[in-house]
């Protein structure tokens, strides 16, 4: 230090300006160097400078990064990377009281020693280094600064309550991860900044900090060494760190250099603590925002005196003990545990004989151990490199390429990612060193360009798993109170300042799920003043779509193309449902009202179209008297009735009055009396629908599928829903009530008491095997005897003796002749009534989904010529006794009626109709003339007098009509065949 000199100690608390003051006096000199603390705050300072005087005059010198232009002026460094001996006419060294830290100490203790500039020293930091100072500095001058705002103790509040603009410091990896995963769900994200991190990586998330992307900051103590940042208040999540070897509580004054970055400039600042941190004391807090602190009475000191003649020289110069008393020997530093284990290797200490190599040795061990790994794998990858040096001058390019691109990878996740760039920062170290590579530039070029790309993917990373960019962005809009833009594209997903928020499903908003606490409140309260206009017009587009755009599931539920917009409930009567809407009640109550008049429109057209016959029959006044109520009866159970539950009302109806309600396409059924029409696929599913809101269910039963004439019995399904359904239950099956009028028109010229089989057309018209018809018949009320019987095959001819055929037509025995020719029965007066009742064109309903039934001969029906011989000499008569050795069994049913109808039919019903049935046989009136026992009454007293000219026990049938005052009651299920089945004596 020449004679000119000037020494000044610029000390003071957090928020002075002392930086900022010593830049200010750096250029005001024509070279000069300042030192810092940590390669983030070099990089902070260099690029400030650089914006003031350009990148041409400023070099930036790390233990990872060079950049020296060749006039470069000012030298930003970190202390450890300051150049010695370089003759600047300003010198300054930021944070002076890191004298005091047991790790780095000694470095800063050594600057304060022996750094000066040719014109102006300066020291900066805290008021705890006045003592020392003057004990070690002669003729220095103290410059006192004060705080430029204030700094107050807020206490302890939870993370979910920080205010905007905090900083919370962690003192581990594991505890800072997981306080910026807390504030992402609960506050939109958090930046990190911690030490390790490169300047690239840690700068692009301060720059999410500082541009207003995440309001709160979760960083280690390294915000603590002059990082300039716009907060107002730091919460300490932990007051004790690990110092390397121990964990210990941070002193006051410690806590008050972390505290101090709140506040910036003339702002007003806070601290206090969160998580699991306990409060402070009162004397503590009172210390941090008074900056009254213990002065530091020792600093760590390491000689700079080394003697490199040989290793124990090296060693024992290094562990030399200080002569003055505020100097405190440091403790064994890493590249001293480095240079000791080396001493230990003979191969080492055999090579390493000159002042040369123990030098180049020195300098191989304070390669900094930024993987943190192991000391032994430490030590080993460090005598590598020595011996590459030692050996060939320089570092294998090969072998360095290869560390390299074992590193150079993007993937992974945030651990990952860190230790790469830990390990990168290595070979940048290595890349520095003069002379150890050949070609120095390339490599520190390739070096800093995985490193960018590593803290890069680093940020992204961070990024990702700590920024909710989504929920920063709309809880930054919805604190300044902007309007929001909202967009909502074809598939419903809403966008609230480009990001997404949630679905428009209808009129009803579904938020992501994804969100949770803070957020999705800021979601909620985005979209609701958001999507505001969006209701509306989505509500005048719903108002003004055709109906074929709205749909009704078999549940009750309306559909507006994918989405459900609203369901029906019971009405006053099952044709007049009423709705309801499923909308927002943030859309408000026009958006509703204009949905449920939609869907009202919707529903009305509907049931116009559809139960078109009903409607008309329901608006007919000419209808009156008798055939006014038996039509209310049909509108109220929505054009289907079985016959059974209304036979007198049938009954009493006149021949006038069937008529007129036969212009609406009833039909009288002898089991049903329906309409047709709404036996179509689309009737029956609406009518399904209002039929189960009427009656209050909790699960509709849905349709049968379209184009069965049988369907399988539903047991569990509701009384009253095969009617409903437009089938009849009978057995194991359900039958289509049209279908099942058909079959009885045939089963009515059937001898019913006598037995009788199932007929081609029967089958054909049920489409059902003969076992499933006869579980059919027995669900009628019939009784099914089953039988096995040799099956009768037809031949083409009978072969005479000589061999031409006898007759053209197939031999049948009496029995199959007698079934292929049944006696023609006579049809009652009402039978035939119930038959005229079929509309020309309504035999069969032809509509879209129902399939024509095709015929299914029973194995009795199907002919089976003879089997032609092999052999042309073989005779054909052989064959056919061939055939006949071999009998084929056939399995066959007789039919005959019963009282009880099995399982599955309206038995109460047809209980009643048999009832009146037997009345009327008892009694012997409405009887033809002739004889036979009453259907009803099998076995009983004979109900009138044979017909003359008839032999006993035949079959006659009287050419008088019946008695017309005195019929047979047609709800008997098959009068007709009981009038065609009178017996003589």
């Amino acid at each position: 230090m020449t004679a000119a000199s000037r020494v000044m100690a610029v000390l003071g608390p957090t928020n002075t300006g002392k930086t900022h003051y010593a830049i200010d006096r750096m250029l005001g000199y024509r070279t000069g160097i300042m030192g810092f603390p940590l390669r983030l705050l070099a990089r902070e300072v260099y690029d400030k400078i650089v914006g003031l005087r350009g990148p041409s005059v400023v070099a930036l010198v790390t233990g990872e990064e060079r950049i020296v232009p060749p006039r470069a002026k000012y030298w930003i460094c970190t202390v450890e990377a300051m150049p010695e001996g370089m003759g600047c006419d300003f010198l300054a060294i930021d944070e002076i009281q890191l004298c005091a830290d047991p790790e780095r100490g000694h470095v800063f203790t050594n600057r304060l020693l022996h750094a000066r500039g040719t014109t102006e020293t300066l020291f900066l930091g805290a008021d705890t280094m006045r003592g020392p100072i003057s004990a070690l500095v002669p003729g220095v001058e103290f410059v006192r600064r004060e705080r430029l705002s204030e700094l107050v103790y807020a206490g302890s509040k939870k993370i979910s309550r920080m205010p905007p603009r905090t900083a919370i410091v962690g003192f581990s990896v594991d505890n800072v991860y997981a306080i910026a995963e807390l504030l992402r769900r609960q506050k939109g994200g958090a930046a990190v900044v911690m030490g390790a991190l490169s300047p690239r990586t840690r700068n692009a998330q301060v720059e999410l900090y500082q541009n207003g992307e995440v309001d709160y900051l979760v960083a280690t103590d390294a915000i603590g060494m002059g990082l300039n940042l716009d907060v107002d208040h730091v919460a300490f999540a932990s007051t004790s760190k690990f110092d390397g070897r121990r964990m210990r509580e941070l002193a006051p004054n410690e806590l008050a250099q972390i505290a101090g970055r709140a506040g910036r400039g003339m702002s007003h600042g806070s601290f206090g603590v969160t998580g699991d941190a306990r409060p402070l004391d009162e004397g503590v807090a009172e210390a941090i925002m008074e900056h009254r602190f213990t002065p530091l009475k020792k600093l760590n000191w390491r000689s700079a005196d080394l003697r490199f003649g040989s290793i124990d020289a090296l060693i024992a110069s290094l562990e030399s003990s200080p002569d003055h008393e505020v100097l405190l020997k440091a403790r064994e530093a890493d590249d001293l545990m480095v240079l000791k284990s080396f001493a230990q290797d003979a191969t080492i200490r055999d090579r390493v004989r000159e002042a040369p190599a123990v030098r180049l040795l020195w300098d191989v061990c304070r390669i900094p151990d930024f993987r943190g790994i192991s000391h032994a794998e430490h030590s080993s990858l460090l005598s590598g490199i020595f011996g590459y040096l030692q050996d060939g001058g320089v570092v294998p390019d090969d072998w360095f390429a290869r560390q390299i691109r074992r590193i150079d990878r993007t993937e992974g996740d945030i651990d990952t990612l860190s230790k790469r760039l830990a390990f990168i920062r290595t070979w940048t170290y290595v890349a520095q060193r003069k002379g150890w590579l050949r070609d120095e530039s390339h490599w520190r070029e390739e070096t800093r360009t995985v490193e960018d790309r590593l803290s890069d993917a680093l940020h992204m990373r961070l990024t990702q798993r700590f920024v909710d960019r989504r929920t920063s962005v709309l809880m930054r809009r919805l604190k300044q109170k902007e309007a929001l833009l909202a967009e909502v594209n074809d598939q419903g997903e809403v966008t609230v300042e480009g990001e997404f928020v949630g679905k428009l499903e209808g009129f009803r908003f579904s938020p992501d799920k994804t969100a949770q606490g803070a957020e999705a409140k800021a979601l909620k309260s985005a979209s609701v003043q958001a999507l505001a206009p969006q209701y509306h017009l989505r509500a005048d587009r719903f108002y003004n779509a055709p109906d074929t755009e709205i749909d009704y599931t078999d549940q009750g539920g309306l559909m507006w193309g994918e989405h459900a917009v609203g369901k029906l409930v019971a009405g006053a009567d099952a044709l007049s449902p009423q709705i309801e809407v499923f909308v927002d009640d943030a859309a408000g109550p026009d958006v509703a009202q204009k949905v449920e008049r939609r869907l009202q429109h919707f529903i009305s057209r509907k049931i116009q179209a559809l139960f078109e016959p009903l409607i008309n029959l329901q608006k007919d006044e000419a209808l009156s008297g008798l055939a006014r109520g038996f039509a209310f009866r049909m509108v109220e159970s929505l054009g289907i009735l079985p016959r059974a539950g209304v036979a007198q009302e049938v009954k009493d109806l006149d021949q006038d009055a069937r008529g007129a309600l036969r212009k609406h396409g009833i039909r009288f059924g002898q089991f049903t009396i329906f309409m047709p029409l709404l036996l179509k696929p689309a009737p029956t599913r609406l009518r399904l629908l209002l039929w189960s809101l009427a009656n209050g269910l909790q699960e509709f039963p849905e349709a049968p599928p379209p184009g069965l004439v049988t369907v399988p019995s539903m047991p569990e399904a509701p009384e009253g829903y095969d009617t409903m359904a437009g089938y009849r239950a009978a057995g194991q099956r359900m039958i289509r009530i049209d279908m099942l009028e058909r079959l009885a028109d045939l089963l009515r010229a059937e001898d019913s008491r006598g037995g009788f089989e199932a007929k081609p057309d029967m089958l054909s018209i049920t489409g059902m095997t003969l076992e499933q018809f006869s579980d059919l018949m027995q669900g009628l009320g019939y009784r099914a005897e089953k039988g096995e019987r040799t099956k009768v095959k037809a031949v083409d001819a009978v072969v005479t003796e000589g061999g031409t055929p006898a007759a053209d037509q197939p031999v049948m025995d009496a029995a199959a002749e007698a079934e292929a020719t049944p006696a023609a029965a006579p049809v009652d007066a009402d039978a035939a009534e119930t038959a005229a009742d079929v509309p020309a064109g309504t035999e069969e309903i032809a509509d879209e989904g129902v399939a024509p039934v095709a015929a299914e001969p029973s194995d009795a029906d199907v002919a089976e010529p003879i089997a032609e011989t092999a052999d042309a000499e073989t005779p054909v008569g052989e064959a056919a006794d061939a055939a006949i050795d071999e009998p084929e069994i056939e399995v066959f049913y007789t039919f005959t009626w019963g009282r009880t109808p099995r399982q599955g039919g309206n038995q109460r019903g047809q209980r009643r109709g048999e009832g009146r049935g037997q009345k009327a046989d008892g009694a012997g009136r409405g009887n033809a003339r002739g004889g036979g026992k009453p259907q009803g009454k099998p076995g009983g007293k004979k109900g009138g007098r044979p017909d003359r000219g008839g032999d006993k026990g035949a079959k006659t049938y009287s050419s008088r009509p019946p008695r017309k005052e005195k019929q047979i009651d047609p709800d008997n299920p098959f009068a007709a065949a009981l009038m065609g089945l009178k017996q003589d004596d």
